[in-house]
């Protein structure tokens, strides 16, 4: 478990440091589009997937989430222990707003 778990978080850390490090993208009101769906592509779709339906290692299922906004931006946030990190110390508090808000369109995505 701690191998995986390990395994997990170097290939985030690639993940990042293979980012353009350009956090100046215009945000698209369309569908989503923009800043939250490019961090979410750098530090979500690993567990979660593209669409938010994967669910590597207990990553929960996105489209088919209950919880409140607000709800969501806590565990952004704080993390989800085990398995799911915190990233109060890596995004801003308006980035884990945007991610969330991407997030919240993939359930209403075709």
């Amino acid at each position: 478990m701690m191998k995986a778990l390990l395994t997990i978080g170097l290939m985030a850390l690639l993940v990042l440091a293979c980012g353009s490090g350009d956090t100046a993208a215009p945000m698209n009101a369309d569908a989503g589009i923009g800043k939250g769906e490019q961090l979410f592509a750098m530090n979500c779709v690993l567990c979660h997937g593209k669409d938010g339906k994967l669910g590597f290692n207990g990553a929960k299922d996105l489209t088919a989430s209950t919880l409140t906004k607000a709800e969501m931006i806590a565990i952004v946030t704080n993390g989800k222990a085990p398995t799911m990190m915190p990233y109060k110390n890596m995004f801003t508090a308006k980035e884990i707003d945007t991610v969330v808000d991407y997030v919240r369109t993939l359930g209403k995505r075709k």
